[in-house]
């Protein structure tokens, strides 16, 4: 842009412009070719209400354009506070108010976020579709006016929207599943909570006190797992006299995890707050998983990890069993020592006590097994199977082969046989589904283990 215009739109100077025009007529209809910034932008940052209307009467398109930051006019305006700027930008085209810039964000969103409230009741008269835009969070306007405790521009949007009837908006999730309960609640924010309570009260049905976020925990839950002096009992008696429940007691109402709210009502309010946490059980029974409230992709992807960590472990401690490996051979009995027979990269446990190495090879094989079997059935459906079975199937081989290797020469023939054997025995006892197959492949691992210390004593 060229300097003199600069100069003039940052000091507001209407003289200044014309005199430019006059000596470049095309002057603003060139600023597209040599600069992000136009004087539209930097009359609204400076909040120069007469030039920023001279600008607009002169070339109205430039309201719509946004600078290298990815702001409009509107945008700046907004978010500086100056009405009678965005009154006139209103003016050239009303959708400006819902023009999106860097992430998504609209002029509301800035309003809301600095706590413009003059500016926010005029965008939302002006645009009543603007309060359902979101930004790429997914958070809505007064996601923003409650996480930067913008007090005066919730109010404004809580009765706004409650006049519109949209007070669906109240429910709407951000991408961490939270909505403004939520948000209010956790900031220990009691004039928001009973706000949007009050809504709830003079609109049943249509505000949802008991919405789930993906950590699976309602509003209520956030007030007890973290509590603090920030009035707490006054929030818990708002949340509670509007129906609020725990996350685990929307499909759960008999397991107790807190204070049961029966007790809370027989024994009257608790001087220390609301109910907490009161043992290390119920803190336990409160985060396990919970059928109907938890995520079935949540708990998919935590036992996926967990299934990896189980055959990392198992494979590892297989290649590296107890008491480590042989570093030479000896094929004649050291009389002096007293050091069996053995081969180089045998196990040394195994030397000395085949029984322990085959109760640890069964075991671990176990182990190993059922977890590459979690991690194909977890894995089901996902692009490139074939592959990931044939990667299952030959680290099973290697541990196959690995075991084997170890192995004493009495000992090596049984685990041949169990290694074996114990995949299709895992299969089959997935596929029946009950728990008291996984507990007899146990009880079978004990009986061969048993059989094969037989079969080494007898030779």
């Amino acid at each position: 842009m060229d300097q003199r215009l600069f100069e003039a739109s940052q000091s507001g100077n209407i003289q200044l412009l014309h005199q430019l025009l006059a000596e470049n007529p095309l002057l603003l209809h060139s600023l597209a070719l040599d600069s992000a910034v136009n004087p539209l932008h930097v009359a609204s940052l400076a909040g120069h209400v007469g030039f920023a209307k001279e600008i607009l009467r002169l070339k109205p398109a430039l309201a719509k354009e946004m600078n290298q930051d990815g702001f409009s006019p509107m945008h700046i305006t907004s978010a500086n506070g100056c009405l009678e700027i965005v009154g006139e930008l209103l003016k050239v085209d009303p959708r400006l108010c819902r023009l999106k810039g860097r992430d998504q964000w609209t002029p509301l969103h800035h309003a809301a976020r600095r706590g413009r409230e003059d500016i926010v009741r005029e965008i939302v008269l002006a645009c009543p579709e603007s309060v359902e835009d979101v930004t790429v969070q997914g958070e809505t306007a007064l996601h923003l006016a409650v996480k930067n405790s913008q007090f005066a521009a919730v109010e404004v949007l809580v009765e706004l929207v409650t006049k519109m009837r949209k007070v669906n908006i109240l429910n709407v999730k951000d991408n961490h599943g939270n909505t403004v309960l939520h948000l209010a609640t956790w900031r220990k924010q009691h004039q928001v909570v009973e706000w949007l309570i009050g809504i709830g009260t003079s609109t049943p049905g249509a505000f949802e006190v008991n919405n789930v976020n993906q950590s699976g925990l309602t509003a209520l839950d956030l007030l007890l797992i973290f509590p603090s002096e920030a009035g707490d009992r006054e929030i818990y008696d708002t949340l509670h006299g509007a129906g609020a429940l725990r996350a685990q007691d929307i499909v759960h109402s008999a397991i107790p995890s807190f204070d049961s709210d029966n007790q809370t009502l027989q024994n009257g309010p608790v001087a220390s707050g609301p109910p907490q946490l009161r043992n290390p059980t119920d803190f336990i029974e409160y985060f396990k998983f919970k059928k109907g409230r938890d995520s079935p992709s949540d708990a998919r992807t935590a036992l996926l990890v967990v299934a990896v960590l189980v055959t990392t472990a198992t494979f590892q401690v297989g290649l590296s069993p107890p008491t480590g490996l042989w570093q030479d051979t000896e094929l004649n009995r050291n009389g002096t020592s007293g050091e069996p027979t053995h081969t180089a990269g045998s196990s040394i446990l195994g030397s000395y006590n085949a029984a322990a190495f085959l109760v640890f090879v069964a075991f671990n094989s176990i182990g190993f097994s059922v977890s590459l079997y979690m991690i194909n059935i977890l894995t089901s459906n996902f692009p490139m199977q074939l592959e990931l079975q044939i990667c299952i199937v030959a680290m099973y081989c290697t541990y196959n082969t690995a075991m084997i290797s170890i192995a004493e020469d009495n000992t090596r023939v049984f685990i041949s046989v169990f290694t074996a054997v114990l995949p299709t025995v895992v299969l089959l006892a997935g596929k029946s589904v009950n728990r008291q197959i996984f507990m007899r492949i146990g009880v079978i691992g004990l009986s061969v283990v048993n059989s094969a210390r037989r079969y080494i004593c007898s030779n």
